[in-house]
């Protein structure tokens, strides 16, 4: 080593200078190619030294195991005069792969607070949906514009305060029916509400009674008087994917639960306050959405069912878009149950609801199958969307129009069924999880079968062997779980039988594979990671990504993604990132800088757990 400096740094003779650089250069070689060739190999294939590395190892509340305890933070801490603390600008610290080599990095930044100014208000915010400068500029607000996203520019870089008081979650199943109240400290729709049982305020805890403004007798009999009243709905067989428009504290999704029904339940970030971050806490699936100038975040002909119980939209107003769109994202042969006192009321201003929304149904070649009150008064009525195009063609006015290729605004798409029968078109749940959905034309070209059953296998062992014997995830700890590159779905399908649910993300700037998600009998949504997704903060226990960042590099910057990332995921949670190493190797000092605990396996794996810290 010392001969060799000396001919670097005197530079005598310049043979033995160029033989030594060769020679430097070849070992490296070697060993970059040796270090690749390992990651490869452990793959696809668990290693028996790992789980072994493991045993010694536990987290109490989510008992994900890492090979070994990363090292603390090398970056300082200092305190401004306010008392918050700012990241000192040396930032970074080391990690632990899974093979004990620490990995350094230096990452310059500082943390700082969110919304400081605004006091609580800071705790829920959600970027793109609370930018109060875009909605005061708003020309208008008659079609909902100021509940629909207005995304600021930059991206906001900083980290959203706690509650005061806030806990791990309740677990799941227990937190279906009461969740910590100081998580949530939102008294507004308790005493709003208080009559129709949706939600009750009992010592350090809010209840759900499982009650609701057309839930008379509980959302379990409204339920049943569904299928009652039209059998052929058959939860958990026909019926397995479900939208809940205007869902209040979702409990109609959640209980849905149980018939083997995933139910995703949206709602306006409005004057219900917090409804969807209720949800969210009480592990069911949902989302901040709005009927509005904007169209829904999912895929044409995507849900089995939409259901809406008093859920305040105009269906028939604006020339019935809201409607049409409705008809855009139901499959064909697919149910809207619609409760509302139009449906069984017969004063007037019902009466002209009413018959405004027969005319509207009748354009859009919608059927009534069924209309019924149960014992309590409350009516309910069902309609069907067709399954052939004949009805389309045989209207007197093309009004509204049949939808031209790629454009899906204020049209119908065509529906796409050979059989009139739609109830034996599409398998039944589960069957339809693992078979390839034939009726999408629009993906065969460049992804088949052959495609579908590959990515199925791959992640078939990737979940049953690196992240339950390499990493020894313990699924049943985990109930929000976030998908943030989903594909086709292979990931939330090998964990369907896991006490979880999982969003799956399909990032807009990726191949459109959320229609074969939502054929599978799984939820997901469209969405842009360089902006804020539509949730409130801490509402995911484990974020999970595959292949992700490397594009998102091209388009925005990796701090932005992982400020939202923070965001979201509950304190205690984790993030299980699959990524090149380049990446990882930009990823870890970030998150470290958050004080999140961190571990690399094998180059290719990146487990990270969130505490409480903020500055």
């Amino acid at each position: 080593m010392a001969t060799t400096r000396s001919l670097l740094s005197e530079r005598r003779n310049p043979f033995l200078l160029t033989l030594a650089v060769l020679i430097v250069a070849l070992l490296v070689i070697i060993f970059l190619t040796t270090d690749t060739t390992n990651h490869l190999s452990s793959f696809y294939f668990p290693s028996p030294d790992l789980k072994s590395a493991n045993s010694n190892h536990s987290t109490p509340q989510s008992q994900l195991f890492l090979p070994s305890a990363p090292n603390p933070r090398s970056s300082s801490t200092s305190f401004s005069g306010d008392g918050s603390s700012k990241l000192d600008e040396r930032g970074g610290g080391k990690g632990v792969r899974g093979d004990g080599e620490e990995v350094t990095k230096e990452f310059d930044f500082r943390w700082e607070i969110c919304g400081r100014e605004k006091g609580s208000e800071a705790v829920d915010n959600i970027p793109c949906l609370d930018n109060m400068k875009a909605i005061k500029a708003l020309k208008s607000r008659r079609r909902m514009e100021h509940r629909e996203r207005h995304c600021p520019k930059p991206s906001p870089r900083c980290l959203v305060p706690l509650p005061i008081g806030y806990k791990i979650p309740v677990p799941w199943p227990k937190s279906r029916d009461m969740i910590w109240y100081d998580n949530v400290p939102h008294p507004k729709l308790v005493e709003y509400k208080k009559d129709q049982n949706w939600v009750r305020k009992s010592g350090e805890y809010l209840l759900f009674p499982g009650g609701g403004t057309q839930f008379k007798d509980g959302v379990k009999a409204y339920i049943h008087f569904i299928e009652k009243t039209l059998p052929a709905i058959d939860w958990g067989r026909h019926t397995r994917v479900v939208l809940d428009v205007g869902c209040g504290v979702a409990s109609f999704g959640g209980y849905l639960l149980d018939k083997d029904v995933i139910t995703l339940s949206f709602a306006p970030k409005d004057e219900h306050e917090a409804q969807i971050q209720f949800a969210l806490e009480r592990g069911i699936p949902a989302v901040l959405s709005v009927i509005g100038t904007q169209q829904l975040t999912f895929p044409d002909n995507a849900f089995d069912l939409i259901h809406c119980a008093r859920c305040r939209v105009h269906w028939d107003g604006d020339g019935g878009k809201p409607l049409i769109e409705l008809n855009r994202i139901l499959r064909p042969g697919g149910h809207f149950v619609w409760s509302a006192t139009p449906v069984y009321r017969d004063d007037p201003r019902d009466q002209v609801v009413w018959n405004a929304m027969m005319t509207l149904t009748k354009s859009i070649c919608w059927r009534v199958v069924v209309k019924a009150t149960d014992a309590t008064g409350i009516g309910l009525v069902i309609y069907q969307k067709p399954t052939l195009n004949s009805c389309y063609d045989e209207r007197k006015v093309n009004n509204p129009p049949l939808c031209i290729q790629k454009n899906r605004s204020n049209c119908l798409p065509p529906v796409h069924i050979a059989n009139s029968d739609a109830q034996q078109t599409w398998p039944v749940w589960p069957e339809r999880l693992n078979v390839w959905p034939s009726n999408i034309f629009e993906l065969n070209i460049e992804y088949g079968e052959e495609r579908f059953s590959e990515d199925m296998k791959h992640w078939e062992v990737l979940v049953s062997g690196i992240y339950k014997f390499d990493l020894a995830i313990n699924w049943s700890s985990f109930r929000n779980v976030m998908d943030m590159n989903a594909g086709f779905g292979g990931f939330a399908a090998a964990l369907v039988k896991e006490p979880l649910w999982v969003m799956n993300v399909v990032p807009i700037h990726r191949l459109d594979t959320l229609p074969v998600i939502f054929d599978r009998g799984l939820i997901g949504i469209y969405h842009d990671w360089c902006e804020s997704f539509n949730t409130y903060p801490r509402t995911y226990d484990l974020l999970h990504s595959s292949f992700l960042f490397g594009s998102l590099t091209k388009r925005c910057d990796l701090v932005d993604v992982v400020t939202e990332m923070d965001r979201i995921l509950r304190p205690g949670g984790w993030v299980l990132i699959q990524d090149t190493e380049e990446i990882i190797k930009k990823l870890n000092p970030m998150l470290q800088t958050l004080h999140w605990d961190t571990s690399i396996h094998k180059g290719a794996f990146l487990v990270g757990k969130k505490g409480f810290w903020r500055p």
